[in-house]
């Protein structure tokens, strides 16, 4: 009689996975306390929780800006706790990550920007920042158009990036991200500086990568109506460690309040008195 038991479907590898992750400074401050973390590669992921609470500490070790100081970190099944040298360049290439203050070489050009992003690829080219157009090949410069195309500023390619909005220069960020091809993509508060208008094209770029581009995305944000209306989970944090994980429709007040205490208005007052 023949075996007919079919083998165990192998699940996919997840995108991200931290196991007691802990990050504590030279000053003795433990940013990440004990933090385990999931997330796979069809998930958006919204991260909340007050200024403080360890948000882009978590972040940074994850791109590792920063080295975690113990527990284990994976991307996409591989071990980069402790990686140096090349290797983190390697990684950091493979996670496209934006920040709320959008770190643009402000003289150049919105294209000069993105091709910033393509030096990994043509390390050749490093020192040449100020002439990048002249140096790229038209292949290059097609795609840094194309991401210009998706965040929908291709039309301001050739200014200078210190002349734009503060919308318009996150796109420039999110844009340079896509140019470097990345795996997965990381956001760091980048909505807080931003008006509402604003701040919802940002999200609704994300979310336009992650649904077309299948990029898992993880982002901080103070704000609890962007994290549950963008976000398919919602990870809370308070004091370094992750104190809730639901789906939008499982954050409740009481669960807000558990993860704002004392500071809630954090959560809702931003962008309120902006409107």
């Amino acid at each position: 009689m023949h075996n007919t038991t079919r083998p165990a479907a192998r699940l996919p590898v997840p995108a991200i996975r931290a196991h007691q992750l802990n990050k504590i400074y030279p000053n003795g401050t433990r940013a990440v306390s004990d933090v385990s973390l999931t997330v796979h590669t069809n998930e958006f992921v919204s991260v909340i929780g007050s200024s403080g609470a360890g948000k882009s500490s978590l972040l940074r070790c994850i791109n590792r800006l920063i080295r975690p100081t113990s527990g284990t970190l994976e991307l996409f099944g591989e071990d980069i706790t402790k990686i140096s040298g090349r290797h983190i360049r390697q990684v950091r290439g493979k996670v496209g990550m934006i920040f709320q203050q959008f770190n643009l070489v402000r003289r150049l050009s919105v294209l000069e920007n993105v091709l910033v992003s393509r030096l990994r690829f043509n390390s050749s080219l490093i020192g040449h920042c100020c002439t990048l157009v002249r140096h790229f090949s038209r292949n290059e410069k097609e795609f840094a158009f194309e991401c210009l195309q998706q965040v929908g500023i291709e039309h301001l390619a050739f200014q200078r990036a210190d002349t734009l909005s503060g919308g318009q220069q996150q796109r420039v960020a999110i844009a340079r991200a896509l140019a470097q091809e990345p795996e997965i993509f990381l956001a760091d508060e980048p909505i807080a500086s931003l008006d509402p208008h604003s701040a919802e094209v940002v999200m609704d770029t994300l979310m336009q990568i992650h649904e077309t581009r299948h990029i898992p995305v993880l982002v901080n944000l103070h704000h609890i109506d962007f994290a549950t209306r963008y976000g398919k989970r919602i990870v809370g944090m308070r004091k370094g460690k992750i104190i809730h994980d639901v789906p939008p429709s499982g954050l409740t007040d009481d669960l807000i309040t558990d993860i704002y205490g004392a500071r809630i208005n954090e959560a809702f007052g931003e962008l309120a008195a902006c409107a």
